[in-house]
């Protein structure tokens, strides 16, 4: 495939975690220059590391995990939106961006991503996020699935409120996205998350194609 866009995190060490959770560790342990047969390196930290998708037990508590995510919903059509001028998206803010077009699975394009373009480390409790409001119009326009540019898709104050609306309705929620190298309009989405049967989250490798150049 060529022609695609990137809109994951690269993993490492210097990648912002929410605060509290533990950092995230990639270390080799297992080493050629050492004599082994091979190198090896071990990974840990959270399932919400980088670019990642919630289950709706990583809020609702309901046992369902990232088996019962619908990966349908994580492959297929897919629109960027313009928000890089808005502090907060509300549901106005939403429907000032929304196309014109039937949409089921949206990518909201805020000044977050600048922060990764300029590789910011530290995590930043100012990010933009959508409110409540915002998040019932989504589920009233079917939406599938909603991603961020940001590690939460909800504000750091409270972010019960805005997982709780998307979460109970199937939403699948996509953060930790970079978009600063999309622009906003109809896009062919391809992401898909760990297969972690047991876990609220599982991190995600998720590329964009521009829809003239998708595959039929």
């Amino acid at each position: 495939m060529s022609g695609y866009i990137d809109i994951s995190l690269p993993l490492s060490s210097q990648l912002p975690v929410w605060p509290g959770d533990p950092p995230l560790v990639v270390e080799r342990f297992v080493f050629m220059d050492q004599g082994a047969a091979a190198n090896v390196s071990r990974l840990s930290g959270t399932v919400h590391i980088g670019t990642h998708i919630d289950a709706p037990d990583h809020f609702l508590n309901d046992g369902r995990t990232v088996a019962q995510v619908d990966l349908d919903a994580c492959l297929g059509p897919a629109w960027v939106l313009d928000l890089t001028q808005v502090a907060q998206i509300d549901r106005p803010a939403l429907e000032a961006a929304w196309p014109e077009a039937t949409v089921t699975r949206v990518l909201l394009k805020t000044r977050n991503s600048q922060w990764w373009a300029q590789g910011h480390t530290r995590f930043r409790e100012d990010y933009v996020a959508l409110l409540p409001d915002a998040a019932a119009f989504l589920v009233a326009q079917g939406v599938r699935l909603v991603g961020i540019d940001y590690l939460s898709i909800a504000p750091y104050a409270d972010p019960t409120p805005t997982h709780r609306v998307l979460l109970q309705a199937g939403v699948v929620i996509l953060e930790g996205l970079r978009l600063d190298r999309a622009v906003p309009g109809p896009y062919t989405l391809y992401c898909l998350p760990l297969n972690i049967p047991e876990a609220e989250g599982a991190p995600a490798r998720a590329v964009l194609v521009p829809r003239a150049n998708a595959p039929a």
